[in-house]
Protein backbone atom coordinates (compact mmCIF):
# COMPACT_ATOMS: atom_id res chain seq x y z
CA UNK A 1 0.00 0.00 0.00
CA UNK A 2 1.25 4.02 -0.26
CA UNK A 3 2.02 3.74 3.24
CA UNK A 4 4.51 0.88 3.18
CA UNK A 5 6.47 2.81 -0.04
CA UNK A 6 8.97 4.59 2.39
CA UNK A 7 10.03 1.23 4.42
CA UNK A 8 9.94 -1.20 1.68
CA UNK A 9 11.88 1.09 -0.90
CA UNK A 10 14.81 1.35 2.02
CA UNK A 11 14.77 -2.51 2.68
CA UNK A 12 15.08 -2.67 -1.13
CA UNK A 13 18.01 0.11 -1.83
CA UNK A 14 19.53 -1.36 1.41
CA UNK A 15 19.82 -4.99 -0.47
CA UNK A 16 20.79 -3.12 -3.75
CA UNK A 17 23.82 -1.05 -1.45
CA UNK A 18 25.08 -4.23 -0.04
CA UNK A 19 25.55 -6.11 -3.68
CA UNK A 20 25.45 -9.20 -5.05
CA UNK A 21 21.61 -10.48 -4.09
CA UNK A 22 19.53 -8.61 -6.85
CA UNK A 23 19.46 -8.29 -10.23
CA UNK A 24 19.30 -4.14 -9.33
CA UNK A 25 22.50 -2.06 -9.50
CA UNK A 26 20.39 1.13 -8.92
CA UNK A 27 18.96 2.26 -6.00
CA UNK A 28 15.20 3.78 -6.32
CA UNK A 29 13.83 6.75 -5.35
CA UNK A 30 10.24 6.48 -3.54
CA UNK A 31 8.06 7.70 -7.35
CA UNK A 32 10.00 5.24 -8.85
CA UNK A 33 9.70 2.36 -6.56
CA UNK A 34 5.74 3.46 -6.29
CA UNK A 35 5.87 2.93 -10.25
CA UNK A 36 7.64 0.04 -10.59
CA UNK A 37 5.99 -1.99 -7.54
CA UNK A 38 2.76 -0.89 -7.03
CA UNK A 39 1.26 1.09 -10.21
CA UNK A 40 3.24 -0.87 -12.89
CA UNK A 41 0.29 -2.79 -15.36
CA UNK A 42 2.73 -5.98 -15.39
CA UNK A 43 1.98 -6.12 -11.08
CA UNK A 44 -0.70 -8.91 -10.35
CA UNK A 45 -0.04 -8.01 -6.58
CA UNK A 46 2.64 -6.77 -4.26
CA UNK A 47 2.47 -8.38 -0.22
CA UNK A 48 4.25 -6.66 2.95
CA UNK A 49 5.38 -9.01 5.95
CA UNK A 50 5.13 -6.69 9.07
CA UNK A 51 6.52 -7.27 12.29
CA UNK A 52 4.79 -7.24 15.69
CA UNK A 53 5.03 -3.33 15.45
CA UNK A 54 3.44 -3.24 12.21
CA UNK A 55 6.69 -2.38 10.55
CA UNK A 56 7.15 -3.74 7.07
CA UNK A 57 9.87 -6.31 7.26
CA UNK A 58 9.91 -7.08 3.57
CA UNK A 59 7.78 -7.61 0.20
CA UNK A 60 7.28 -9.87 -2.54
CA UNK A 61 5.65 -8.84 -5.67
CA UNK A 62 4.26 -11.08 -8.43
CA UNK A 63 3.71 -9.94 -12.31
CA UNK A 64 3.39 -10.84 -15.03
CA UNK A 65 7.02 -10.81 -17.86
CA UNK A 66 5.84 -11.31 -21.68
CA UNK A 67 9.06 -13.90 -22.28
CA UNK A 68 7.37 -16.21 -20.22
CA UNK A 69 5.05 -18.70 -21.17
CA UNK A 70 0.85 -18.05 -20.64
CA UNK A 71 -0.39 -18.29 -17.52
CA UNK A 72 3.04 -18.19 -15.73
CA UNK A 73 3.83 -14.78 -13.32
CA UNK A 74 7.34 -14.02 -12.31
CA UNK A 75 8.52 -12.93 -8.78
CA UNK A 76 10.65 -10.84 -6.57
CA UNK A 77 11.30 -10.79 -3.11
CA UNK A 78 12.86 -8.84 -0.28
CA UNK A 79 13.56 -8.62 3.41
CA UNK A 80 14.88 -6.75 6.03
CA UNK A 81 18.70 -7.57 6.32
CA UNK A 82 18.64 -6.19 9.74
CA UNK A 83 17.31 -7.44 12.15
CA UNK A 84 15.91 -10.25 10.25
CA UNK A 85 12.56 -11.27 11.13
CA UNK A 86 12.49 -15.32 10.42
CA UNK A 87 9.73 -16.46 8.98
CA UNK A 88 8.82 -13.48 6.53
CA UNK A 89 10.11 -15.01 3.17
CA UNK A 90 8.00 -18.30 3.84
CA UNK A 91 5.02 -16.05 5.09
CA UNK A 92 4.76 -13.95 1.96
CA UNK A 93 5.01 -16.86 -0.28
CA UNK A 94 2.38 -18.28 1.68
CA UNK A 95 -0.14 -15.21 0.65
CA UNK A 96 1.62 -14.92 -2.77
CA UNK A 97 1.22 -18.92 -3.96
CA UNK A 98 -2.53 -18.87 -2.78
CA UNK A 99 -3.14 -15.07 -4.11
CA UNK A 100 -1.54 -16.46 -7.40
CA UNK A 101 -3.37 -20.12 -7.33
CA UNK A 102 -6.91 -18.08 -6.75
CA UNK A 103 -6.73 -16.52 -10.32
CA UNK A 104 -5.52 -19.18 -12.83
CA UNK A 105 -1.95 -18.84 -12.61
CA UNK A 106 0.09 -22.35 -13.64
CA UNK A 107 3.71 -21.52 -12.92
CA UNK A 108 5.52 -18.81 -11.19
CA UNK A 109 9.28 -18.02 -12.42
CA UNK A 110 12.32 -16.35 -10.13
CA UNK A 111 15.42 -15.73 -11.79
CA UNK A 112 18.41 -15.25 -9.27
CA UNK A 113 21.85 -14.23 -9.84
CA UNK A 114 24.06 -17.15 -9.43
CA UNK A 115 26.04 -15.31 -6.70
CA UNK A 116 23.25 -14.98 -4.03
CA UNK A 117 23.12 -18.23 -2.52
CA UNK A 118 20.56 -17.17 0.23
CA UNK A 119 18.25 -15.97 -2.57
CA UNK A 120 18.71 -19.33 -4.27
CA UNK A 121 18.48 -21.48 -1.10
CA UNK A 122 15.03 -19.31 -0.43
CA UNK A 123 13.36 -19.84 -3.54
CA UNK A 124 14.66 -23.79 -3.08
CA UNK A 125 13.04 -24.23 0.28
CA UNK A 126 9.86 -22.46 -1.34
CA UNK A 127 10.02 -26.00 -4.05
CA UNK A 128 11.39 -23.82 -6.71
CA UNK A 129 13.03 -26.18 -9.08
CA UNK A 130 15.91 -25.16 -11.61
CA UNK A 131 14.24 -25.05 -15.01
CA UNK A 132 17.11 -22.44 -17.52
CA UNK A 133 20.73 -20.78 -17.32
CA UNK A 134 21.31 -17.28 -18.32
CA UNK A 135 24.63 -17.90 -18.49
CA UNK A 136 27.17 -14.57 -18.39
CA UNK A 137 24.21 -11.96 -18.08
CA UNK A 138 27.06 -8.53 -17.26
CA UNK A 139 26.62 -6.00 -14.11
CA UNK A 140 26.73 -2.70 -15.02
CA UNK A 141 30.37 -2.74 -14.71
CA UNK A 142 30.70 -5.69 -17.27
CA UNK A 143 31.11 -8.58 -15.18
CA UNK A 144 29.50 -11.62 -16.00
CA UNK A 145 27.06 -13.52 -14.04
CA UNK A 146 24.79 -16.13 -14.45
CA UNK A 147 21.13 -15.72 -14.01
CA UNK A 148 18.78 -19.08 -13.01
CA UNK A 149 15.77 -19.50 -13.74
CA UNK A 150 13.75 -21.21 -11.01
CA UNK A 151 10.22 -22.19 -11.62
CA UNK A 152 7.23 -22.91 -8.92
CA UNK A 153 4.31 -25.24 -10.44
CA UNK A 154 1.10 -24.28 -8.70
CA UNK A 155 -0.91 -27.70 -7.69
CA UNK A 156 -4.39 -27.93 -8.23
CA UNK A 157 -7.12 -29.72 -6.46
CA UNK A 158 -8.88 -31.71 -8.58
CA UNK A 159 -13.00 -31.88 -7.74
CA UNK A 160 -14.50 -35.52 -8.57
Amino acid sequence: MSEDVSIACQILNEIIQIGGSTAFETTFTEALFRQSFLENSDKICCHAALDDQGQVTGFQWLGEYDALPAGWADIATFTRRQPVLKGAGRALFGETSKFAASIGIVSINATIRADNGMGLRYYEKMGFSDYSVACGVPLMDGTPVDRISKRFDIKRETVS
